[in-house]
């Protein structure tokens, strides 16, 4: 803000784009509400606590406030006041005495402070919401911060094809916090995860794709501040066009594009965690601080005949409307900002199912998916949803409309069950294996629809997934209420670490033999950043407010066991990445999928319900002629707690070549001959192939 202008005018100008537009001569300033009767500018000196001048916008067009501000610049600091109806029975909760964010921030100065004076109504009064409260707030907001837009000069991005992605999901501070190899002033920072040493590990192991938990500006939630804890995964978004703040390193908000051409140049995606399901502003007890005050009705879903509350398909106290055509248009505004100023490859939609929603229930011709596939530059990117949430009709695995990808959770327990010895699991393991066809094999949708994963940020790691039956959570502060009670996981005699090798020995071959699986299923392979080094969060499966070392990965033990799964997990990728038979692209491409039992022969209908071993065979002719390839590949699953032995399938007078197994085995990489039969250890995996010819 220039300090030479004591005083500003304000005038008429353009209602759009929304947000604050830097423009020549000064800034225009639009912004959307359709029950407001006047909304003010309100600029603030440049250390965010002194509001030194409020500006009326002079114009109302279609529902869009506006003005222009001539002189003012870059970095001035600003926030709205709505005046309109203070009537929460019928959905307004309109009051000027509280400072509002522009939705359209592209940053922020300061932080949400945890004050009473953030609440629309009365806290001491008997009816809460009901009840209007005078008090300011402005002294405890964030200010928003004009940030001018970055040239694009860019490298270009990489052109990783579906069939091909490998995603690492991981979060900026906890990958980065206690790495020895990032400068300690950038550990916690965009620009320690766009460091050399973070970029080129990422790049070692293989994969193409590094997906973000959330990174629009979010704050610590107040209940969870009063209980000293933070809100670390970052689900709780403020802003939808700024980047977190807490993230900022010397580089300021200039860090995130850094760190986004950091992994381009190394041909690595980056792909955001994007949660457009709700906001910050909880239910009708929760605060006003954007959407709540300037236009409650039209930004959130209301219970209808009952508009004092909110629908909460989301579980977190509202639902943002995207049935609202100006709600819509923030969120394809906020996608296509990301992609085109702060060049992301793609999107991870948390609670994905609430954008589907209309005012009938999930539609997956909706408004949104509708508006996102015929978008020009949306269309072409990543497209990941997560199909639940927990409103009626809200579990939707395979029903999202072709062009998107889905996170896939019937993967996730069947090999889960599948592993841990459960009965009669076989079948369903099957297909999830195969990429999941009864659930993604219609409308022209490929295997790569599904996203397998084993583990996520939500639930167990993979250390700790073979190392407790039971979650304990004790430390988040809610008696061990929260999380996932049904977690498919087994400690294998111990609850926790223990010295026995036995049980050791069997928790590192089952970490393998999920990794194996994982990274061999047809699909697109998720892969939770840690659980390739062991990582473990102690039996703590819902570390959201856990911001400490409880979550942060621990770089220090990167030897034994740990340093043996790392090398493990780089050979699993390799061999995906090389071998188009571990990929598969087209359920149309000529793949023969086979099914045999131990004794060689085929699997018959009473096999696949009283055993719980399997041999799966795979082939394609069109490799037959290229010998770089394998044309045949033999995979042994042995979940039972005994060494089965296999008699590998007879069909062809070639020899099987031994390439992998997660137990001690003494084959080699020398030829197997058909018909012997080799021993599945208790609890393991082989895979075996066979070369096309020149």
């Amino acid at each position: 803000m220039d300090a030479k202008v004591s005083q500003y005018s304000i005038q008429a100008d353009q209602p759009g784009p929304l947000g604050a537009t830097l423009v020549d001569g000064g800034i225009n300033f639009a912004v959307f509400s359709a029950h407001a009767h006047r909304i003010e500018l309100c600029l603030f000196d440049p250390s965010g606590t002194i509001e030194i001048q409020r500006l009326t916008l002079p114009e109302n067009t279609h529902e869009v406030f506006h003005g222009f501000v001539p002189g003012l610049a870059a970095d001035a600091l600003y926030g709205f006041r709505a005046h309109g109806p203070f009537d929460p029975e019928n959905g307004h909760r309109f009051n000027p005495n509280k400072l509002l964010a522009d939705p359209y921030a592209r940053g922020y100065q300061g932080i949400l402070q945890n004050s009473p004076t953030h609440f629309g109504y009365d806290l001491m009064a008997e009816d809460k919401d009901l009840n209007f409260d005078e008090s300011d707030n402005a002294l405890y907001m964030p200010k928003c911060r004009i940030i001018p837009p970055r040239r694009h000069d860019g490298p270009s991005r990489p052109a990783v094809s579906w069939p091909r992605t490998m995603v690492y999901e991981t979060h900026v501070k906890g990958f980065t916090k206690l790495n020895p190899h990032i400068p300690e002033a950038l550990r916690g920072t965009f620009e320690g995860l766009g460091h050399k040493a973070a970029v080129d590990y990422i790049k070692s192991l293989g994969i193409t794709s590094v997906e973000l938990l959330p990174v629009h500006e979010f704050f610590d939630d107040f209940h969870l501040a009063d209980k000293g804890l933070t809100n670390y995964w970052g689900y709780n978004t403020f802003g939808f066009f700024a980047p977190a703040s807490r993230y900022f390193g010397p580089a300021g908000h200039d860090g995130f594009i850094d760190m986004v051409r950091a992994y381009h140049d190394a041909g690595l995606e980056v792909i955001l965690d994007v949660v457009y399901n709700h906001t910050a502003e909880g239910n009708e007890l929760g605060p006003t601080l954007s959407f709540k005050g300037l236009d409650n009705f039209s930004y959130y879903r209301t219970l209808p005949g009952q508009h004092r509350y909110y629908i909460n398909d989301t579980g977190t106290g509202n639902t943002l409307n995207t049935s609202h055509p100006r709600v819509l248009q923030m969120v394809m505004d906020s996608l296509r900002y990301w992609v085109e100023e702060m060049e992301v490859d793609g999107f991870r939609f948390d609670l994905g199912t609430i954008l589907g929603r209309e005012p009938e229930g999930f539609d997956q011709r909706g408004g949104f998916f509708d508006a996102i596939m015929q978008d020009p530059v949306l269309s072409r990117v990543k497209l990941i949803g997560e199909p639940w949430d927990i409103g009626p009709g809200g579990y939707q695995v395979g029903g999202f409309p072709p062009g998107w990808a889905e996170w896939n959770d019937k993967y996730r327990d069947s090999v889960r069950d599948y592993w841990k010895g459960d009965e009669h699991t076989a079948p369903d393991f099957a297909a999830r294996i195969l990429g999941s066809g009864d659930c993604y094999d219609q409308r022209g949708r490929r295997p790569w629809s599904s996203v397998n994963f084993i583990t996520a940020h939500d639930g167990f790691t993979l250390g700790d997934l073979v190392s407790y039956d039971n979650k304990h959570n004790e430390a988040n502060g809610e008696d061990g209420r929260d999380g996932h009670n049904h977690n498919r996981s087994h400690n294998y005699g111990a609850e926790g670490p223990t010295d026995n090798p036995d049980i050791n020995a069997v928790r590192e071959r089952q970490k393998r033999n999920f990794l194996a699986t994982l990274f061999f299923s047809h699909g697109t392979p998720m892969l939770l950043a840690g659980d390739e080094i062991g990582h473990s969060q102690s039996g703590n499966n819902n570390g959201y407010c856990q911001d400490n070392e409880l979550t942060w990965l621990n770089w220090d033990d990167l030897s034994g066991a740990n340093a043996e799964l790392l090398e493990f997990t780089k050979r699993v990728i390799a061999l995906r990445n090389e071998q188009p038979l571990l990929r598969r692209e087209n359920w149309r491409d000529g793949m023969n999928v086979n099914w045999y039992a131990a004794d060689g022969g085929e699997q018959l209908p009473e096999h696949w319900h009283d055993e719980t071993t399997l041999s799966l065979h795979l082939e394609r002719g069109d490799l037959r002629d290229k010998p770089e390839f394998w044309a045949e590949v033999l995979m042994i699953f042995n979940p039972r707690n005994e060494d089965v032995e296999f008699k590998l399938p007879d069909f062809g007078d070639e020899d099987w070549k031994f390439a992998l197994a997660t137990a001690e085995t003494p084959l080699s990489e020398g030829p197997v001959k058909a018909r012997k039969p080799v021993q599945a250890k208790a609890r393991s995996f082989m895979l075996f192939y066979r070369n096309g010819k020149a």
